[in-house]
């Protein structure tokens, strides 16, 4: 017969911030970040909202902290793709799609990094080290600033583009759409026919990858025409 002392009980893992933070990720990565509030994390925990408290203040400094984590996991990648000085525009490259490779598998990340108002601690080593890659390429302070200015968020891997892309549009009703709207808008017409991706006529949603891309790389040529090699 089995007794008290005989029973294994694995142990609970204890509730801690960083299990919090962890699990609110997973959480927005899952379901979208409207997803989250107190009461679905404290479900997703096996525990009371409340217990969450004491671990954190509330909603606000969940979301803080959850951007703290990604931009966390962007250094640790950034600083795996950095190689040995070189080519400051490769490097600078490299960085940034390793960032972007980050926060492609947090969607959620871009909207709530947008609405911080402060910097974190993780933030400023970042960005501090993306004005030391500038500086040591040959750029001035003042070229340094202006290159931060170009690049905005780019250099978090994200952009806020012109306008989103919905989901795949129906190829009959926008080919409907473009014969429709021709002799009103000739070039947006014009566009929409050379832009597809295949040999139809028919407006398919954007490559993100190859305009993030496509634009990243017309912003590095023109700064390295500023850089003054000496």
């Amino acid at each position: 017969m089995a007794t008290r002392t005989d029973l294994s009980v694995e142990p609970r893992t204890p509730l801690s911030r960083e299990r919090v933070l962890r699990a609110a990720i997973a959480l927005a990565d899952e379901r979208g970040i409207e997803s989250l509030s107190m009461r679905k994390l404290g479900q997703e925990l096996g525990v009371e909202a409340m217990s969450l408290y004491n671990h954190v203040a509330n909603k606000e400094e969940i979301l803080n902290g959850m951007v703290d984590v990604v931009v966390s996991e962007i250094n640790d990648a950034v600083s795996a793709a950095d190689a040995p000085f070189g080519d400051w525009t490769t490097a600078m490259r490299r960085r940034i799609l390793s960032a972007r490779e980050i926060l492609l598998r947090h969607p959620w990340a871009p909207g709530v990094i947008e609405s911080r108002t402060n910097m974190s601690m993780p933030m400023l080593g970042y960005f501090d080290s993306v004005i030391g890659l500038l500086r040591d390429a040959g750029f001035s302070i003042d070229q340094t600033h202006h290159a931060l200015h170009v690049l905005g968020s780019r250099i978090l891997g994200f952009t806020q583009e012109l306008y989103e892309d919905s989901d795949e549009p129906d190829p009959e009703a926008m080919a409907i759409f473009i014969q429709q709207m021709a002799g009103t808008y000739p070039h947006l017409t014009e566009m929409a026919k050379q832009i597809s991706h295949d040999e139809a006529t028919t407006l398919r949603g954007c490559d993100d990858q190859v305009e993030f891309e496509f634009a990243l790389d017309l912003m590095l040529d023109g700064l390295e025409r500023l850089r003054d090699p000496a």
